[in-house]
């Protein structure tokens, strides 16, 4: 890994070691919590870094990071994490530094660091479904997403720019597990409103061949996206027309060497392709 990622991520010159295997991740999160923490049917282990052994270590309180291990259900989901994420940053989404380390047992895991702490500092944050108040996160509409941050961020115009963006990039991966739990918003002070960084991105449809374009509705649709649904949604959102896909436009060949240097399974990327090009076409936008 470069030194300068290591850097930005861990504040270290040496990438740090994982001490414990995937057999352990059960064991380590009950160690810490009483229970395993479980989103889907992925686990996740807060972690820290023990700048004495330059290990990551799991803990109760004061996480520095979240660990994301590989899953009996589905296969390479720390791989497709990375590599969508990866994807994001080059189209100059807002995403938290994250890397792939590999466990002692040699099997990779995700890392993230969160975005809620700053020096130790607690930021509260909040997702939608809680400010939605709807207790089943794959109901409702990413227009009422919209219509809540118009309302509560304070740079609610650009806010909802970057909202539009990333509901046409989770569709263009293949993402169609975007739920109201992975769009939050951050309160940094009393006046700073924001929309977070992204996280939780994956290409669900790579695992889940038969899922729904969306986990939302989108004008009113979950399912036959195409371009005229997000042109409503954008008119909705009041996003310029000029600015809608202009981030989108002519990556194909970008993605393919993305997902072409990933850590995916050489087949999977095929396929990851495959979905891109036939999101992009729905798109009408140009491929090269």
């Amino acid at each position: 890994m470069d030194k300068k990622l290591i850097k930005t991520i861990f504040n270290t010159s040496k990438l740090p070691v994982i001490e414990f295997g995937l057999q352990d991740i059960s064991r380590e999160a009950q160690k810490v919590t009483g229970k395993l923490s479980i989103s889907g049917v992925q686990p996740k282990l807060s972690v820290k870094l023990d700048r004495r052994n330059n290990s990551l270590i799991s803990v109760p309180k004061g996480g520095e990071y979240i660990l994301k291990p590989q899953t009996s259900a589905f296969s390479n989901i720390p791989e497709n994490e990375q590599c969508c994420m990866d994807i994001a940053a080059e189209f100059k989404i807002d995403v938290p530094p994250h890397c792939l380390l590999r466990l002692n047992d040699g099997s990779w895991a995700y890392i993230i660091k969160r975005f809620d702490r700053d020096s130790g500092r607690k930021i509260h944050q909040e997702e939608f479904a809680q400010i939605l108040a709807l207790g089943d996160k794959y109901k409702g509409s990413v227009e009422q997403i919209g219509r809540k941050l118009n309302d509560i961020s304070s740079a609610p115009g650009y806010d909802k720019q970057l909202f539009f963006e990333r509901v046409v990039f989770s569709f263009i991966i293949g993402n169609g597990d975007a739920h109201l739990k992975n769009y939050s918003i951050a309160h940094k002070d009393k006046e700073t409103i924001r929309l977070t960084p992204v996280y939780d991105i994956i290409c669900s449809k790579l695992v889940i061949p038969d899922e729904d374009d969306s986990a939302l509705t989108i004008n009113g649709k979950k399912n036959k996206l195409k371009r005229e649904d997000f042109d409503k949604l954008a008119e909705y959102l009041n996003v310029p027309i000029k600015i809608r896909y202009e981030t989108f436009e002519k990556k194909l060949n970008l993605m393919e060497a993305i997902i072409a240097n990933s850590k995916i399974a050489r087949e999977a990327q095929g396929k990851f392709v495959d979905i891109i090009k036939e999101r992009l076409s729905r798109l009408n936008l140009a491929e090269c």
